[in-house]
């Protein structure tokens, strides 16, 4: 069974590197043949979005589909680089297990571990080290530990990579008391009254105070076991449904949005998270 398995695995890698090769050569696909690693740079996102969003739902087929969808940005940019003679799939597997295999010495090597925590420190020490060899020569200045973060991840995400690389380190409030961290938050909102009642029409200060008090609830979130990118797809979630609502009882009431108050549109919203309280109870029951 377990060879059938693999020669079945086999077979449908293949199948998708041919195809990928046929939309790419003379003849295949017109925007297939147009892209470029960069052009794939937001189907990249997009993908890996819609994977997590199918896994939130628990949406089996959805899950199956969105990892091909995924993975076919990989094959693609290995399609790509092939083409240029820069590296191929076979490049990006091997790198891959190599990496895996050099980050689990417990698995792999002579290490000894009791606990994830230890898993997760050798890790980060494995990571650093990589970092180091890849750095610049010994006259500049040394590879920092938060070297390595995309720039391109979302914010959310890259703010909380660069919490918990910091915190590796000890640069962190006490884990279990999350009171520093929210007086943080506090004085953050303290510091954006502060611009207002000053100078309300400074622009620039209030981008920086609004960075920091975001930042400051990213590491709110981290200290509480929350990934604030993923609470923050929730919240937008949850704001798309009641939105849809209130959108569905205007249609019913036939009346334009222009004659509606807030008032009256903020009833309409509390009715319809009242709705999904009920819901959510009677699911539970």
């Amino acid at each position: 069974m377990a060879e059938n398995s693999r020669e079945k695995k086999n077979a449908a890698f293949e199948r998708l590197e041919t195809i990928m090769e046929r939309l790419r050569a003379p003849g295949g696909c017109p925007w297939d043949r147009e892209q470029t690693l960069e052009s794939l740079r937001p189907y990249i996102i997009e993908e890996a979005y819609e994977l997590v969003e199918a896994i939130e739902k628990q949406e089996e087929k959805g899950i199956v589909e969105e990892s091909g969808d995924l993975l076919l940005q990989v094959f693609f940019i290995a399609q790509i680089a092939r083409e240029a003679g820069a590296f191929d799939m076979g490049d990006v597997l091997q790198r891959i297990s190599e990496k895996l295999e050099r980050r689990h010495p417990h698995v792999f090597g002579e290490i000894r571990v009791d606990s994830s925590e230890e898993v997760t420190r050798n890790w980060e020490r494995i990571k650093a080290e990589e970092r180091a060899e890849k750095g610049a020569p010994q006259d500049r200045e040394p590879v920092s530990m938060l070297s390595g973060i995309p720039r391109s991840m979302p914010s959310l995400l890259r703010s909380f990579e660069m919490q918990r690389r910091a915190a590796k380190v000890g640069f962190d409030w006490p884990q279990g008391d999350v009171s520093p961290v929210l007086a943080k938050v506090k004085e953050e909102i303290r510091e954006i009254e502060q611009v207002l009642a000053m100078t309300p029409g400074n622009s620039e200060e209030l981008e920086n105070e609004v960075g920091d008090l975001l930042f400051a609830v990213v590491n709110l979130g981290r200290h509480l076991g929350v990934n604030s990118e993923l609470a923050l797809q929730k919240g937008c979630s949850k704001f798309l449904r009641r939105f849809a609502a209130i959108e569905r009882q205007v249609a019913r009431e036939d009346r334009p949005w222009e004659e509606y108050s807030l008032e009256e549109l903020d009833r309409l919203w509390e009715r319809a998270k009242e709705r999904e309280r009920t819901s959510e109870t009677i699911a539970r029951s």
